[in-house]
């Protein structure tokens, strides 16, 4: 199974969706609700997740998550695997709960926080168990409005903040911006997620992927990350090798000559960070196979893993590309 792409980083907000194995309950009454809304709590607390939206299903729930601490993996195994085994235990039963990894999105929260708070909130609308978004008992939509007591753990304020300077006149704007959507034709934001991992405008996306992708080693479990890392060119990645080895570019483009270390290392780089193909490397790097490229790019990260001379040098190159 493909492991999904996180990006972690102090600040950074999530839209976190976990849903019940073979989209069985995960909440069979309000106690089981009611555990889990204990479970965000201590969260709250031990790992400083702030919750900014909740939504609660029968078979699946919603969180929008601010992480100052950048460690919403950690907070969200510690709360799945806390209510899986309440719930386990509770009915005698054993096995997975949720289905596989929960999935979190990675949001541009100024652009995009309100809209799928909204979304979120409007849920139970959709799914016609209520007629409106203040009749159900288990989000925090009730909270936003004035009409039900703040969990402790519920930040309102910050969303809040987007609709109005005094607070009664943001919950009523929020209430009104929630109520007068129309739920059956409101747009889902996520569906402008970029390989359903980043939801943003282009600026945001551009910088998640030069300052944390750019520099990740492409990992076949996680095939989105080849997707997404920029694509560097190669005549880039000549200009930075041969300017740390004092080379000629020439030297590095033909193929033939022995201990060529400047070559293999612009080799190793071209793969791990232009996006072409063996085969058009082959071609690129004097006319050799697709396998000799594999070869070599294995044959230097072996090298970088036992020699730390070479490992700083392609971290060295690598940054001067990316002029960081």
């Amino acid at each position: 199974m493909a492991r999904p792409l996180r990006v972690e980083y102090p600040g950074a907000f999530y839209h976190v969706i976990n849903r019940g194995n073979n989209q069985e309950k995960i909440f069979k009454n309000d106690r089981d609700r009611e555990k889990f809304l204990e479970y965000l709590e201590k969260a709250n607390e031990r790992f400083s997740i702030i919750i900014h939206t909740y939504c609660l299903m029968s078979n699946h729930f919603h969180l929008l998550v601010g992480t100052p601490d950048a460690n919403l993996s950690q907070a969200m195994q510690w709360i799945n695997v806390s209510y899986a085994t309440y719930f386990n235990r509770k009915r005698g039963r054993a096995g997975h709960l949720f289905q596989g990894r929960f999935k979190a999105i990675l949001i541009d929260a100024d652009e995009y926080l309100k809209h799928l708070s909204r979304y979120i909130h409007l849920n139970p609308v959709r799914a016609k168990l209520v007629s409106g978004p203040s009749e159900y008992q288990w989000s925090s939509y009730s909270a936003f409005i004035g009409k039900a007591k703040k969990p402790v753990f519920l930040e309102s304020d910050w969303l809040l903040s987007n609709f109005g300077k005094n607070k009664k006149v943001a919950k009523k704007n929020y209430k009104d911006f929630v109520e007068t959507a129309d739920y059956k034709t409101l747009e889902n934001p996520s569906r402008q997620v970029v390989e359903g991992f980043i939801l943003g405008e282009k600026d945001f996306v551009t910088w998640v992927k030069d300052t944390f992708l750019s520099k990740k080693q492409d990992n076949k479990e996680i095939p989105q990350l080849k997707r997404l890392k920029p694509k560097i060119q190669l005549e880039t990645v000549l200009n930075a090798v041969s300017e740390e080895f004092g080379c000629d570019q020439e030297q590095i483009i033909t193929k033939g000559r022995k201990n060529n270390i400047a070559r293999e290392v612009a080799i190793y780089i071209a793969r791990d960070m232009s996006g072409k193909s063996c085969k058009d490397l082959g071609e690129f790097f004097g006319g050799v196979s697709g396998a000799l490229i594999t070869m070599v790019y294995n044959r230097v990260a072996k090298k970088a893993e036992q020699n730390r001379r070479i490992k700083r040098r392609i971290s060295k190159i690598k940054k001067r590309i990316l002029n960081i």
